[in-house]
């Protein structure tokens, strides 16, 4: 194991701290000893359908979330993404973390809490679901331990593990993320002013601290001896920092994820490491490194392109996106996620979309000023808000996603068209303080009126969710959605001007062929494919076609 790690270490801190690795090698081999749980198969994560959620907002806590695991496994869910669980002051919707080893009090109680949790991730898995969260690498909380002694004077040694100026003045050129919400990326504290890339109360770590990284990976193996299957690396193109660069995508942070991939591998092969990076997909690849730094990555800038696709009935956005040029393969090992809502807004950041995509998307579908986030930057609306709470729109943007290459997350309430919650929003501004629409996307799940909707087969939640769980069952069926190729393919249309609205394409994997055909118009089509009849499809609609 010190082989392929002493490399990485000396790249990252030359030579001085090899006591620091050679001390925490020791320890990974006790870990190792110890491991209860056997290890995933390879590339499970490409197989999988995610079910993204806040465990509160789903069903109140832990034991509500053990209760609906039938419910998810009928949806056609193998995998469940649980949004920040950590214990946190929650002025971040969790991401603030305060206690690495702990879960909310809220969520589970504190007796016995390892193996209360332990015992959730064996039941989910004992039904064919996988279990990922996320972990905040890049900050925590001002209220974690260790910000609380740094805070205290200069000399203590946890000041070292975050990163402080006498002046606001290093790391100019790094951006501002939440531009209007936050206006400067330093806080002053005492004498000194110490750098934050997201919320003033919550701290960079400073990976320049070789002990840093240590205690963040002991952390993860905490988890892991629980039976967790892998973590969303929450913010990573921002570990390293650098004076005179943006402070983002580094090449010394790209080492930094190479070598906890490097230990993840050898204490818990086939761990799922997901690369929560906002940026293009030739700079998100290189998070895949070699098939040697994340197994996955997200596919943001296909989300947007998505919408814009439906907007203008034209296939055009998805297809140019998709293309090689623009999204290279990753390496064989590796997988890209993709969505269509998620926990935040429908991001516009310029790293990935182009100003002219960010105000047409923005005019197009930001229909009330309260969905507006970040002067422009995105729009806070749920997918059924976006798709105009029509269930055949939302099955298309369901078919579009889930048909074409990666690995799907679906958002919580997604699957029946949940609507955005103005009284959430409300209601956490409140507790934080700051103007975050993010949280008009997120609230609670009322169970009992959706016990009566899906009672009714012709409410919207029960038109949408019997898409989503006969899409489900299909793809649950097939490999080749989640490993196998993409052709676009080129139909007669009648009528023929609308040629451009029908985006088609089959997916081949060794004996599988399916043929995918959407009508992104208005208008009913018929489509005429050689190894196929013609297949009327009408307005906003879709078919998925197994040729034998």
């Amino acid at each position: 194991m010190k082989e392929s790690l002493l490399p990485l270490w000396h790249r990252i801190y030359g030579t001085g701290h090899d006591q620091i690795l050679s001390d925490f090698i020791a320890e990974t081999e006790s870990f190792k000893l110890h491991y209860q749980y056997g290890n995933p198969p390879p590339e499970w994560y490409k197989d999988v359908v995610v079910y993204s959620l806040y465990v509160d907002l789903f069903n109140k806590d832990l034991a509500g979330l053990d209760e609906k695991l039938d419910y998810l496994a009928e949806v056609g869910i193998s995998c469940l993404w649980l949004l920040p669980i950590l214990d946190s002051p929650m002025r971040d919707a969790g991401f603030d973390i305060r206690d690495y080893r702990k879960i909310r009090h809220d969520l589970l109680p504190a007796e016995n809490q390892a193996d209360a949790f332990a015992g959730f991730v064996e039941k989910a898995h004992s039904k064919g679901i996988r279990i990922i969260f996320d972990i905040a690498l890049n900050h925590t909380s001002e209220e974690h331990p260790w910000f609380a002694e740094a805070r205290k004077s200069k000399d203590n040694p946890y000041r070292d593990y975050y990163i402080w100026s006498d002046t606001d003045k290093p790391y100019s050129q790094a951006r501002i993320i939440f531009q209007g919400i936050e206006t400067s990326n330093w806080k002053k504290e005492g004498d000194q002013y110490f750098f934050h890339r997201f919320f003033d109360f919550q701290p960079d770590l400073n990976y320049r601290n070789p002990l840093v990284i240590i205690e963040m990976i002991r952390n993860m193996l905490y988890w892991l001896n629980l039976g967790v299957d892998g973590f969303r690396a929450d913010a990573i193109p921002y570990l390293w920092k650098q004076e005179d660069t943006d402070c983002e995508n580094l090449e010394t942070t790209h080492d930094i994820v190479k070598f906890i991939r490097a230990v993840l591998d050898e204490v818990r092969p086939n761990t799922l490491l997901l690369a929560e990076a906002c940026q293009k997909p030739a700079e998100v690849v290189r998070y895949f490194g070699t098939g040697d730094e994340c197994n996955a990555g997200y596919h943001f800038p296909l989300m947007p392109q998505l919408f814009k696709s439906i907007a203008m009935g034209s296939r055009e956005p998805v297809m140019h996106i998709l293309d090689p040029s623009v999204t290279p393969a990753p390496p064989a090992n590796a997988q890209w996620f993709t969505f269509l809502r998620c926990h935040d807004e429908l991001s516009l950041e310029l790293v990935y979309v182009s100003e002219e995509d960010r105000a047409y998307i923005h005019q197009q579908y930001c229909r009330q000023p309260l969905w507006n986030f970040r002067e422009g930057q995105g729009i806070s609306a749920r997918l059924a808000e976006l798709m105009d709470r029509d269930p055949q729109k939302i099955g298309l943007a369901f078919s579009m996603m889930l048909s074409l290459p990666g690995t799907p997350v679906i958002y919580y309430g997604d699957e029946f068209g949940k609507l955005n919650d103005e009284a959430y929003y409300s209601e956490q501004i409140r507790l934080v303080g700051k103007d975050d629409t993010r949280f008009l996307v997120r609230g609670r799940i009322d169970w009992d009126a959706l016990k009566t909707a899906f009672r009714d087969d012709h409410s919207p939640e029960s038109r949408v969710i019997t898409q989503v769980i006969s899409m489900l069952r299909a793809r649950n069926q097939y490999k080749c959605f989640g490993r196998g190729d993409l052709k676009w393919l080129q139909p007669e249309v009648t009528p023929a001007e609308h040629a451009h609205a029908v985006l088609a394409f089959e997916r081949t994997w060794q004996n599988e062929h399916i043929i995918i055909l959407h009508n992104l118009s208005p208008h009913t089509v018929t489509i005429t494919l050689p190894e196929l009849e013609p297949k009327t499809i009408h307005p906003f609609g879709y078919q998925w076609i197994v040729v034998e």
